[in-house]
């Protein structure tokens, strides 16, 4: 059994969704392993990663768009404010998503649907840099 660990780091220009199935797939090549499962995991509190539809972009602007109307932010509710009116809604979009995401890894391929991307769902309005850390465990190719 392999292991083999991949630091991304993705710079996100604000508020949306960012497809990293590219990237995440490189790392599997890079890996040379054929047969396992890949873990996606984002290494912050005001981001998360989704699978998603990635043929239509609609769709993602459909789920920003819902997320923006869920947890709407500058609310007078919300205490934890010290980076701004986006910081506790971002805190709260991330909880309600995913921090990591788990594929099955089968002759090398990711095993995604046909429509279905991996991404990065910045919840902050400002530009970031991303540290996303993906390992993949399971059976090297001879």
């Amino acid at each position: 059994m392999a292991v083999y660990h991949e630091h991304l780091e993705i710079r996100t220009n604000g508020k949306r969704t960012y497809e990293i199935t590219a990237e995440v797939s490189k790392a599997v090549s890079h890996s040379r392993i054929q047969s396992g499962i890949v873990t996606v995991f984002v290494q912050h509190t005001s981001c998360s990663l989704v699978l998603m539809e990635n043929a239509d972009p609609r769709a993602r602007r459909d789920l920003e768009e819902y997320f923006d109307r869920l947890v709407p932010e500058n609310a007078s509710y919300f205490e934890h404010t010290d980076e701004g009116g986006d910081d506790m809604p971002s805190h709260i979009r991330m909880v309600l998503t995913r921090s990591s995401e788990t594929i099955p890894l089968i002759a090398g391929r990711l095993q995604l649907g046909t429509w279905q991307g991996i991404f990065l769902f910045e919840h902050r309005r400002a530009p970031h840099r991303r540290k996303i850390t993906v390992t993949i465990l399971g059976e090297k190719r001879p």
